[in-house]
């Protein structure tokens, strides 16, 4: 891809299944990364990240042991956190609202659905580095500047813990909620809502 030299990039991906690192990897590849490092699960994730500290990690959202959310938790929050900062792209099959408000939620830099194209991967890599997000901590928080629009009607994570409300049935509600283009997901990661980005606001959580 033209613009952005990668070759110097050193990028973990953290996926469980073989097969699923394996695409990655070949698009790395494509995009001139050399140094692609693989971890099957969150937990192994997170130790390589102690000892090779990469530039940007690529966390699949399923793993056995510690997933994507909790290994972003981790990074962002926990006492001995090799690195706070790191970069986090969530790079899953999950595009429910839900889903993408979770990771957001947790740390997460950017959000990428499969399944993706190089540009789409290289689109969000080059987020991180030319347009990073200056970082905030909060009481309950630590991480990318979140910008988000209010959703009265909401009652999933994002809501202030003041605000939750019991979810009844919540696994089924889930299936039901409609999946999210990619579009509508680089838009809330924007701060421009999921719907309207003229509704959207400058609020922080």
């Amino acid at each position: 891809m033209p613009g952005l030299d990668l070759s110097r990039l050193s990028i973990l991906v953290a996926e469980d299944s073989a097969f699923g690192r394996q695409l990655v990897r070949t698009t790395l590849k494509a995009l001139n990364v050399s140094d692609i490092r693989e971890a099957p699960d969150g937990a192994e994730a997170l130790k390589m990240v102690r000892l090779r500290k990469p530039d940007i990690v690529l966390a699949d959202w399923e793993m056995p042991h510690l997933d994507g959310v909790e290994l972003t938790r981790l990074l962002r929050t926990a006492p001995d956190s090799p690195d706070p900062f790191l970069p986090v792209i969530m790079v899953t099959a999950h595009a429910t609202k839900f889903h993408v408000v979770t990771a957001r939620d947790a740390g997460a830099n950017e959000y990428l659905i499969k399944p993706f194209s190089a540009a789409s991967l290289f689109s969000r890599i080059r987020a991180v580095i030319e347009r990073p997000r200056r970082y905030v901590r909060l009481k309950s928080y630590f991480g990318p500047d979140r910008r988000r629009r209010d959703d009265p009607a909401y009652r999933g994570p994002a809501r202030r813990d003041d605000e939750q409300a019991p979810a009844a049935g919540r696994d089924d509600a889930l299936e039901l909620e409609p999946v999210l283009s990619q579009e509508q997901v680089d838009r809330f990661y924007a701060g421009e809502g999921f719907d309207d980005p003229a509704e959207a606001r400058d609020e922080q959580s």
